[in-house]
């Protein structure tokens, strides 16, 4: 009666390992599986994260871009107002930049006026800059312009009245100058570091008020004509004509022909490979050696001289 109760143990207990190895090999599968299971998310969570880093890439990259690019003009103009002060000191007048670099100067006087808008507009849509030499007597006649003007360009002095300054007085040349700098820096915010004499007239007393006060006599080194009555054809001649590095071109924005004239031209200056910038950038980049200075007209070549009767 034993033996076959010792046999019926024998059968159980084999049959109680199998189930436990089948239990151990179900319970091992399934966590191979979950293992499997959590592995694939973690990878698509890391793929995703990576998509996500790699499409952000070019945004932070465009946005560092454009950091860069709102930092690096106010410092460059920084630059050249340091430039300016010390080109000031020489007490003698500036008609061209350095040659070296791809920038000119596009320069408007007696503004502000009836097309002073159309020509912010037009600067503003090809992304160029200049600079404008306005008038006391036509920021009365035409305020609240100079903040829009100073969104594209930098702001010189032009004095009040508009007169030939060489049949002046020292005094009365003083006060043509101080008090438009004095009206310039009322309504922009902003130092006056720029002057220009209306004509182009200077002497020795010009030069010497000009200095007194800290500024920095601008002439050119390309006159447009327009103020001497060249159509839109004949404006866009003479600028092209004298298009080159270091450039200070003359113009008026009161004149409907010399709109015109900027529809060709700014985009001319694409086509060279040149850009206009404010005078303080262009003298941050590029600015006149002493020697250029002091010779004068020469300094700029043949395209230096400087026609009567403008600006």
């Amino acid at each position: 009666m034993l033996e076959p109760s010792s046999r019926t143990a024998g059968r159980r207990a084999a049959r109680q390992r199998q189930l436990r190895r089948r239990r151990r090999t179900a319970v091992g599968t399934l966590i191979l599986i979950v293992a499997a299971a959590v592995g694939i998310a973690l990878a698509s969570g890391s793929s995703g994260t990576s998509s996500t880093r790699a499409a952000a890439a070019p945004q932070h990259a465009a946005s560092q871009s454009k950091s860069t690019a709102s930092v690096t003009r106010p410092t460059r103009e920084v630059v050249g107002i340091r430039n300016i002060r010390r080109l000031a000191e020489l007490g003698r007048p500036i008609y061209c930049a350095g040659p070296r670099g791809n920038a000119v100067a596009f320069t408007f006087d007696d503004g502000p006026g009836p097309y002073t808008h159309y020509a912010l507009k037009k600067l503003t849509q090809a992304g160029e800059r200049a600079t404008f030499f306005v008038v006391g007597r036509s920021m009365d006649n035409f305020p609240g312009y100079l903040p829009r003007e100073l969104k594209v360009a930098a702001i010189g002095d032009h004095t009040y009245t508009h007169p030939l300054l060489t049949q002046l007085s020292t005094d009365e040349i003083s006060s043509q100058i101080a008090r438009t700098r004095a009206k310039i820096e009322q309504d922009s915010g902003q130092p006056v570091t720029l002057f220009r004499p209306p004509y182009g007239g200077r002497n020795g007393a010009v030069d010497a008020v000009a200095k007194r006060l800290r500024l920095l006599d601008i002439i050119w080194s390309v006159d447009s004509a327009d103020s001497l009555g060249a159509n839109w054809a004949g404006i866009i001649h003479n600028v092209e004509a004298g298009l080159r590095p270091g450039a200070i071109i003359l113009m008026h924005e009161n004149r409907g022909q010399t709109i015109r004239a900027l529809t060709t031209l700014l985009p001319e200056l694409h086509r060279r490979h040149l850009r206009s910038v404010s005078l303080p950038e262009l003298f941050a980049t590029d600015p006149p050696s002493t020697r250029q200075v002091l010779k004068g007209p020469a300094g700029c070549g043949a395209a230096g001289r400087v026609p009567s009767g403008s600006s």
